[in-house]
């Protein structure tokens, strides 16, 4: 079976936990065990989120203000390849030298007139109290909201998040996955590039793709036979953040189309598992990291069926 794996940056620094290399380290190679449990049986592509990781970069550019700070597709190039080599290297250490792990830097086509570009929904970098969020707004032009349940209080940095509309560098990807390799890609959802009218050059955009969308383009591109999009809940759940919350198990994408997610976190996650399921008859799963292959097997995470 061919998976497409989608972790969430926050499944690889989890919430409230210092950014540091030694926590990402820790829970990168906790989710390698598992990952690697499951390359030894199936296909895998795998592709990451870069929320926390783009955002901490984006903090330790500004930090050096003799040079303005680097524009968010060259950070997401960067925490490309540093979630890639950290995922490359544990990946590689739990399965046979015959089965190679290669991650690749990966573009993404937007759309220059995205009317997304002008509007921040994305939530990247740590969590600030209000008060710490509201000062770093006013000192830095952000966006920012609250991120997560009600009771934890805590707000992100926002910022503008287009529509993935074709992986570029598909052709490389695909020889790499028929190989039998496997394969990191598209991480961060991929760096956003644009394309211009008359040169057809392409150049990058201040922005951050969710994940999950790619992945969801990636996994039809490639014709996965599931989508797996690996978070830091146990599920989907309706009334999330209230006393009457519950998950959801085996689903429809009819279902979750009449319900209302949170934007920017549960959302596109939502959608990116129908997207897939709609398109290509095949299932998805939303759920813990740490039930990867209980997701697999269909005993854990949201099912999502036609």
């Amino acid at each position: 079976m061919r998976v497409l794996i989608a972790l969430g940056g926050n499944a690889m620094l989890r919430r409230g936990e210092a950014p540091s290399f030694e926590n990402q380290l820790a829970n990168i190679n906790r989710a390698a065990e598992q990952l690697a449990r499951v390359a030894k049986k199936h296909d895998v592509i795998l592709t990451h989120g870069n929320g926390p990781q783009v955002g901490l970069l984006a903090l330790q550019a500004a930090a050096y203000t003799a040079v303005a700070a680097y524009p968010l597709d060259v950070l997401g190039a960067q925490s490309q390849g540093m979630l890639g080599y950290l995922l490359e290297q544990a990946l590689a250490n739990l399965l046979p030298p015959e089965k190679q792990v290669v991650s690749l830097i990966t573009r993404v086509e937007v759309d220059a007139l995205d009317s997304a570009l002008a509007h921040p929904t994305k939530p990247i970098g740590p969590m600030y109290t209000q008060q710490e969020a509201e000062r770093l707004a006013k000192q830095n032009n952000w966006a920012v909201a609250a991120d997560g349940p009600p009771e934890k209080n805590g707000f992100r940095r926002l910022v503008p998040s287009p529509r993935p509309l074709r992986v570029l560098n598909l052709q490389a990807l695909t020889c790499q996955v028929d190989s039998g390799g496997l394969v990191i890609a598209a991480g961060g959802g991929g760096i956003p590039v644009v394309r211009h009218a008359k040169t057809q050059a392409m150049s990058g955009v201040e922005a951050v793709i969710d994940k999950d969308l790619t992945a969801s383009l990636l996994a039809i591109a490639l014709k996965a036979d599931c989508l797996l999009i690996a978070t830091d809940v146990e599920a989907v759940f309706l009334d999330w953040g209230t006393p009457s919350q519950r998950a959801i198990g085996r689903t429809t994408p009819a279902f979750l189309q009449s319900h209302i997610f949170a934007s920017g976190s549960m959302a596109p996650k939502v959608e990116a598992a129908c997207s897939f399921t709609c398109q290509s008859n095949k299932r998805a799963v939303i759920g813990s990291l740490d039930h990867i292959e209980a997701m697999l097997t269909g005993d854990a995470g949201t099912q999502v069926l036609v």
